[in-house]
Formats: C-alpha cells, structure tokens, sequence
C-alpha cells in the first residue's frame, strides 16, 4: 500500500510495456520476412507461387503477426516480473505459448515451409529443434513428391496425397499445380474431384479447410465466420451440394468442389490461399445413400426448400459482408436449378458475386464464338443457336450470347433473343409451353 513502491512499479510495469511492444514488432517483422521468404537461396522457388497476392495481404497478415506478438511478448516480461500476479491474471505466464510458436507455425499450410526454412530464420521463429538441421530446396522437395504423386496407383489416390500436402505445406502444393499444371489440374478439380466428392466422407483427413454452415447455425452464422483464422479474405467459393458437377445432390460432401476451385483461384490466378475459404451450406440431402451411410457428417435430414434455406443464405451474405467488406467476391457453385438462378438475381446488386455455372461457363463459350470468326469469317450476328439442354449452363450462355448480340446491334435484348432456341428434356421451348411445369429460368 507504499505510494511509492506503487509509483515504482508503475515505471517498471511500463518500461516492460515499451520493451515488449518493442520485441513484438521485431517479431512480427521476422516471421512476415519469413512468410514471404525474401532470402536468396529461396526466393524463385517460393515467389512462382505466391505472386501478387502475397502484397495483397501482407499487411493484414502483419497486423496479425504484430497482435500475436505483442500479446506473447507482454506475458513473457511481465510473468518475469511479476510473476505469480501475471499468472492469476493471463493464467499462461509459464512460457508454454513461446515454447509452442515454432510447432505451431509448422502446423499453419499457408505458412509452413518446413526443410527449406533458412537455417538462419529459425531459431528466432522458435524452430530449433523441430526441424532437421539440413536445409533442402522447394524445388528439390517438389520433385520428390512428384515422385511419390506418380506412384500412386489411382486417380484418387493421387488426389487424396495432393489434398494432404494442401494441409500441410500449401508453397509445396501450390508449386506442384503451378509447375505441372497439365498433370496436377485434371487430379485437383475435374474430372477427378467427381469422384472425391462421392467418397468425401470416406477420405476425410480430418484437417480443417473451409466452414459448414448448416441449418443448425441459423442466427449464428457470424459466429461461424468468426471462427475462421483470416480476417483478409477476398474470395469465397460456396455451394449448397445440391448439383455437383453432373452427380446430383452430395450434400457436405461438395465442400470437394470449393477447395478445388480456390486452389485454381490461387495456382492459377495468384489470389494467396490465406485470401480464400471455401464454404458449404448444409440445408439436407436428397440422397439416401449418403444419409443412410453412418460415416456421412452432414445434416440426416431431407433438404430444405422453405424459408428457412432463403434465412439461412440471406444471413450468410450479410455476415460474409459485414466481416469481409461488400467487396469480397462471393461466388455460387454448383447450386441446383431451383436455387441458383434467383439467389444470383436476388444478390447480384448487393454483392460483388457470380454464379459460375451460369456466368463463368457462359463467359468462355461466348468468348470462344467470338474468337472463332477469325477462322470462320461468320460474325455473331449472322448464327442461329440452338442449345440441347435448357439448364444453368445452357441457359446462361443462351442470355449472355443475346446480351452479346443485342449490344452489337444496337437492338433490345428480346429482338436478339429471336436468335436462339432451346431443347431440354420435353423438346423445344416455345411460347405454348409457358406456366407452372416450365422453370422460370427457361422463360425469356
């Protein structure tokens, strides 16, 4: 109760305050070095696959460094101290934490560069010890697990190893996609992936990628987010599981179909992985295959189609938003007919999102059209189309093709539509088939 020992420990507690802020940012500083592995011996390997996108979010991931520091940094001179007081208050003042920084970096994918961590940045990122003492080259280490991908006897082998080194080191994962990209992309999304999603449930590694948001969690979807790592997250595949690829309703066994397509998002486009998550909404299934399977994890139950699912996706975008920005890219993946066409119409003017089913195929096949008249001298204009099948695909190159056309005449986008036809499963699709048996994304 001495005023003056109180005085006194108020200059000491705030010189330690100084000092520690102090270690902290030095750390922060070394490990964001680390992360983007400006070291001669290792920058071409590592920068081919990070591109740009690692400036995108080395300030976000900085912040983040610096807060985990300081945090650590504090306790650590103030358990010195103080010592038992510190301990009543943090209840973590023994040193554990600091011990675990290193392991805990070595179980981070995005973060994890393993035997080629330059000897020289490990011991100040506590990994002494919990490496061998040899560095090794990426580029050594990438041509060793080609070996062990080539081994493989099936296609789904060689895609459970590559999601398995996706959750352990993402630079070697990444490097293999950017590398051998004719070899890897047929075993990372289709057709591959078709067949991961059917035995999802059955080669489950049991790492966390991604969220499930299910039914359960309506009203509580931003606590979901906020369970996920990254705060600087700039793109979000997620899909309902109801349409996977040409497979039909896989339920959570479609989170397959998210990971792999951010995994071409960040191999192909330079987008970090630590900008990406993957999402699946379980609102049920339809397939009683999957329900009846005891290792199957998603909701037992029939899928939803009421109010509850349109809940559940209206607090899905506003929570995505809110934690985000309105500039996260939300893209739906494989939703089924029913859904997709109006969750695209009901968000496309609040959100920074597309459907690519809809529009992404659709932009590639109009983009085709147009760089064939270098060879077949027929301009846009001058076809007629006809399209067997009257789905998502169909019906989205269908629109975009008479938006094409339509801005290219100078014409409404109705006289342009006169140009195109569609068959689907009852025949041609004309004016006499209009009311409730023809789905309103069939009707112009």
């Amino acid at each position: 109760a001495d005023p003056a020992n109180n005085a006194m420990r108020g200059i000491f507690f705030r010189i330690f305050l100084v000092a520690a802020l102090g270690a902290a940012l030095s750390s922060a500083l070394q490990l964001e070095n680390f992360s983007r592995n400006d070291s001669a011996d290792t920058k071409p390997a590592h920068s081919m696959h990070l591109r740009s996108g690692a400036a995108r979010c080395s300030s976000a991931r900085s912040l983040a460094f610096a807060w985990s520091g300081l945090a650590q940094s504090i306790n650590s001179a103030v358990g010195r101290v103080f010592g038992a007081c510190c301990r009543a208050v943090c209840g973590h003042c023994d040193g554990k934490n600091q011990a675990a920084r290193g392991y805990q970096l070595l179980r981070r994918p995005t973060l994890n560069r393993g035997s080629s961590t330059p000897s020289q940045q490990r011991p100040g990122l506590g990994l002494r010890g919990l490496l061998p003492a040899g560095v090794v080259p990426l580029d050594t280490q990438l041509d060793v697990a080609m070996e062990q991908l080539r081994s493989k006897p099936t296609d789904l082998e060689k895609y459970i190893f590559l999601q398995t080194l996706q959750d352990s080191r993402e630079d070697l994962y990444l490097a293999a996609l950017m590398k051998y990209t004719e070899e890897c992309m047929p075993l990372v999304y289709t057709p591959t992936v078709g067949q991961a999603c059917m035995q999802f449930h059955r080669i489950a590694r049991h790492t966390p990628r991604g969220l499930y948001i299910s039914l359960d969690d309506l009203g509580h979807v931003r606590e979901a987010l906020g369970n996920w790592p990254e705060r600087g997250v700039r793109a979000v595949v997620v899909t309902d599981g109801e349409r996977i690829l040409g497979l039909g309703d896989l339920g959570t066994n479609g989170m397959g179909i998210p990971v792999g397509k951010l995994a071409l998002y960040a191999a192909c486009a330079g987008i970090h992985p630590e900008a990406c998550l993957p999402v699946t909404i379980d609102v049920g299934t339809e397939n009683e295959r999957l329900k009846a399977d005891p290792a199957y994890p998603g909701l037992r139950r029939k899928r939803e189609r009421g109010p509850a699912y349109d809940a559940l996706i209206e607090e899905f975008m506003s929570a995505v938003q809110e934690r985000y920005g309105r500039d996260v890219l939300v893209q739906f993946e494989d939703f089924g007919n029913a859904n997709a066409f109006r969750i695209l119409d009901k968000f496309r003017a609040r959100a920074n999102c597309f459907n690519d089913d809809i529009q992404g195929t659709a932009a590639v096949a109009l983009a085709g059209i147009l760089a064939s008249e270098k060879i077949t001298r027929t301009p846009l204009d001058k076809h007629t189309f006809l399209f067997y099948g009257a789905g998502e695909a169909g019906v989205g190159i269908a629109e975009l093709i008479a938006a094409a056309l339509a801005e290219q005449l100078g014409q409404p986008v109705e006289e342009a539509r006169k140009r195109i036809w569609l068959i689907d499963s009852q025949g041609l699709v004309t004016a006499d088939r209009l009311g409730p048996k023809l789905a309103h994304h069939k009707v112009p």
